[in-house]
């Protein structure tokens, strides 16, 4: 039984790995369509709860939503075959582009990959459309997300991100009280407290450790072990926000130049998955003669052990404290919130991104059909969406 569950789990997070184009906010609107709605693992506010305390985390969210979901459905390993199956697809695309797969570096101006920006507002619509249903069915909590998503808009990145849902937890805490239940919902076990102790103990100890071992030993692997694992440990606000880190690290050190940097970050744009597996790229190209496969390894690893960490060790206190009369309310208002952030990254960068003329606003509407109405499998859309861009270039 575990080790059916351990392979659903991988399939479905490399299905995503394989066709979850669109940057961490698609990717929420993609494992909702997958997870919520078409194999109910879990329900609409579960995979909220999930999606709000991963705001509160750093590293990607996305990553750190699909961990969670695996821990949820087949426990630690669930965990690490979510993130491998989510992963891997990327990981190797970016450690073959480092070999020299040159050709995939022109691609980023394509109608393809502009297809596939247009494939995620529809996604990220209906997303929204999805929760708000839910999250915030009255005027209250609909206000909420409207005051969420205007709070991020003006103050965009990784602070209005927190000041939104710190917002949403206080108008819950001080209005939603009626809100609390007493029949909420029981989440499978997440694992023991013991485990989770040992967990963001061998975080801290990482976190403050590394550096240390890194300067007493000299060692490249070493230092690239605790620049990536530094760099997954402090950044709030997604994998594009993990770039100066990155860029401090390999290119100031004298690691690597600046345009082989950037033409990495170029091809990462390009291929399905979580941004941090620019992190393979860069494992692999760093040094005078890169260090390949196993630096690849080594640098994703380091990048997200991070987020395991913190998943393992923040989920149990989570679902115990959620059910606590004064958490209920903070967290319906959280959940508002939530929905004001997709209503956020809905517009920017999503739409902005992706929509630029008249025929994209129709490739998009098409795609909303498809999904919304006739019930199309999001990677279908995205595959449709992809064959549309290229023809209406």
């Amino acid at each position: 039984m575990q080790s059916s569950r351990l392979l659903e789990v991988f399939l479905a997070f490399l299905r995503q790995g394989l066709t979850a184009f669109g940057g961490p906010v698609a990717h929420l609107g993609y494992f909702r369509a997958d997870f919520v709605e078409r194999r109910k693992w879990l329900t609409e506010a579960t995979y909220a709860n999930l999606v709000a305390m991963c705001q509160f985390l750093p590293g990607p969210a996305s990553s750190q939503v699909g961990m969670a979901i695996g821990l949820l459905r087949a426990g630690y390993a669930g965990l690490l075959a979510a993130w491998i199956g989510f992963t891997l697809p990327s990981a190797i695309a970016m450690t073959l582009f480092a070999y020299g797969v040159s050709q995939w570096g022109d691609i980023a101006g394509s109608g393809s990959l502009h297809g596939l920006k247009v494939a995620a507002v529809a996604v990220v619509a209906l997303a929204v459309l999805g929760m708000a249903r839910s999250l915030a069915p009255d005027r209250m909590r609909a206000s909420v997300a409207v005051a969420g998503a205007v709070l991020v808009t003006a103050l965009p990145g990784a602070w209005g991100q927190v000041s939104a849902i710190m917002m949403g937890g206080l108008f819950g805490l001080i209005f939603l009280h009626r809100e609390v239940r007493n029949d909420i919902e029981d989440m499978p076990a997440f694992g023991s407290r013991s485990v989770a102790i040992g967990a963001l103990a061998l975080f801290f100890a990482l976190l403050i450790g590394l550096p240390f071992l890194a300067a007493a030993t000299h060692n490249q692997a070493v230092q690239l072990v605790a620049a990536f694992f530094r760099a997954g440990s402090l950044v709030f606000g997604g994998g594009h926000v993990v770039l100066p880190l990155l860029q401090a690290d390999v290119v100031g050190t004298g690691l690597m130049t600046n345009d082989t940097f950037l033409a990495g970050y170029g091809a990462a744009q390009a291929v399905p998955g979580p941004l941090f597996t620019f992190a393979a790229y860069l494992g692999a190209m760093v040094g005078a003669n890169g260090n390949g496969w196993l630096g690849a390894a080594l640098c994703t690893v380091a990048i997200f052990l991070p987020s395991m960490l913190l998943i393992v060790g923040t989920v149990p206190f989570w679902d115990a404290l959620r059910r606590k009369p004064i958490a209920q309310a903070v967290l319906a208002g959280v959940n508002a919130a939530v929905v004001g952030l997709l209503l956020a990254a809905l517009y920017y960068p999503v739409w902005t991104s992706g929509i630029m003329n008249e025929r994209d606003f129709v490739l998009a509407a098409v795609a909303f059909l498809l999904l919304f109405l006739w019930r199309f499998p999001p990677w279908l859309v995205v595959i449709l969406c992809a064959i549309g861009g290229a023809v209406l270039a």
